[in-house]
């Protein structure tokens, strides 16, 4: 079931909400907590039945895991082989359903060889619910946990307003207040405030995102048609998905944390205006914040983190971030992608190295500012091209049309010259229109209140507020015509 369509809005939240109170409000907090295990199993059954026996046995075996890790005084000697155990079924099931068709397409592309394997179906969520899971079990070894009941480790793993795309949280942030009193009870403020997020995120969605994505399928689709795209048809293909990525996922993640208030629960933020960031370092500490954290935590510093001198700590920093690539996909490009990334990385700490002593007397702070800021874009933006394209190959003719290696009008037939630009050249305004917004404009967490750096623009629960957030809500319900998956979905 998607955020973004009728049956969700109109049906399936409000009674959840309705029933979840009215059972909290009476005292029975086991049997509510139990009507959000069963709503949250029927949001994800809703996609594909079938799957509900995975993630449930999913749950089942590393309960079982987490209870012999939490058994820390009763002589359990073997508590690391019990961990590797764990992570190891659970790196299995995501690798075959992820990763199989990839392995074995490479494997017989090295020896021409021609072994076949079914088509797999990628179950929908198993990288969120299976890291999820991992980093519990890790916590569980290093005895950051306590044992919680199954119903509780339940609701931790399928509560469904971040159980299909996130964020990755963790037990320590969920499971006390799952165990306290006053989330079973009605909080008018958190409702409002949570309605409010809803509401912003389900614009970005379908008011923004979704208008993008008819560019940029055009752009990317006629690239892998082999049409020879001109400069400027390349580069607003390539913005055009830097924020359509952006407006979907942060869209889901505001989304994900108003449903998630509306029950008295506080999810972990995901985004913080990443495309404001001044260098690669600051980007992932504002982008996919939770994923970052898991990288961070249970990647880069087991790996060595900073501690074994320069060279491993940039060797940790490449396969922290390639390992983040192909988590986001079973594919090259993913990989590359995540490659990118851990070079720029590589390439930041080493520029904070070389100037950390140096003060920089040459350009006023503002020009250094724009400067540092555009630098960092553009390097995202041609990151995101191979992370949408279908091949390198069509990365590598999108990034020869940006950066003016192919014609600038091809005499066959230019695909914006000769209809998009024509019909549709609203998508300049979208491009400025959209950079001015990231760049000024306060994000969602800050007008709603949950961040500070919005005062002037913050959300209030009184009547002007209301009638603001009802246009932009009746705006949005009439707009849902054509209900899309979010991005993220796919990874």
């Amino acid at each position: 079931m998607l955020f973004n369509s009728y049956a969700f809005v109109f049906l399936f939240l409000p009674t959840v909400c309705l029933v979840y109170f009215w059972i909290g409000n009476r005292g029975h907090h086991r049997v509510a907590v139990s009507w959000l295990v069963g709503a949250s199993l029927f949001f994800y059954g809703w996609w594909n039945p079938a799957y509900l026996g995975l993630i449930m046995g999913s749950m089942l075996f590393n309960y079982a895991i987490g209870v012999q890790l939490n058994h820390r005084a009763s002589g359990h000697s073997n508590r690391k082989l019990i961990l590797v155990f764990g992570i190891t079924l659970n790196l299995a099931l995501l690798a075959y359903y992820k990763y199989a068709n990839f392995f074995v397409d490479n494997f017989n592309l090295v020896i021409s060889g021609n072994i076949h394997l079914e088509s797999i179906v990628l179950p929908l969520a198993i990288s969120f619910f299976t890291f999820q899971q991992v980093a519990y079990l890790i916590d569980a070894y290093r005895e950051e946990t306590r044992e919680y009941n199954f119903l509780q480790y339940c609701l931790f793993v399928t509560f469904f307003p971040q159980l299909i795309a996130g964020p990755i949280v963790h037990h320590k942030e969920m499971m006390p207040q799952f165990l306290d009193d006053s989330c079973y009870q009605y909080n008018p403020k958190k409702v409002a405030t949570g309605l409010c997020l809803f509401i912003l995120g389900l614009a970005k969605k379908v008011l923004i995102a979704d208008e993008l994505s008819v560019y940029v399928s055009q752009v990317f689709t006629a690239a892998e048609q082999g049409v020879v795209l001109a400069p400027i048809e390349a580069w607003y293909g390539a913005l055009s998905y830097t924020f359509q990525l952006y407006f979907d996922f942060s869209g889901y993640a505001d989304m994900a944390i108003g449903v998630a208030l509306l029950f008295g629960i506080s999810l972990p933020f995901n985004f913080n205006s990443p495309y404001k960031s001044l260098n690669i370092i600051e980007f992932w500490r504002r982008w996919h914040i939770t994923l970052s954290r898991f990288l961070r935590d249970y990647v880069y510093i087991p790996l060595g983190g900073n501690r074994l001198g320069s060279f491993r700590r940039y060797q940790n920093l490449l396969i922290t971030m390639l390992l983040g690539g192909l988590w986001h996909g079973a594919g090259w490009t993913f990989i590359i992608w995540g490659g990118m990334h851990g070079v720029m990385l590589v390439v930041n700490h080493q520029w904070h190295q070389l100037t950390r002593f140096k003060a920089n007397y040459y350009l006023p702070r503002q020009v250094s500012i724009g400067i540092s800021w555009l630098i960092t874009f553009t390097c995202v933006v041609f990151a995101w091209v191979v992370f949408r394209a279908e091949s390198l190959e069509v990365a590598m003719q999108i990034w020869k049309s940006m950066l003016g290696l192919s014609p600038f009008y091809d005499s066959s037939g230019s695909l914006f010259y000769n209809d998009l630009f024509r019909k549709h050249f609203s998508v300049t305004k979208w491009i400025l229109g959209l950079t001015v917004a990231v760049l000024v404009l306060p994000n969602s967490l800050q007008i709603v209140g949950l961040l500070p750096g919005a005062d002037k623009v913050r959300f209030r629960a009184n009547f002007v507020w209301a009638v603001l957030i009802s246009i932009l809500a009746l705006h949005v319900i009439l707009n849902m015509n054509n209900v899309s998956e979010f991005l993220y979905f796919r990874f």
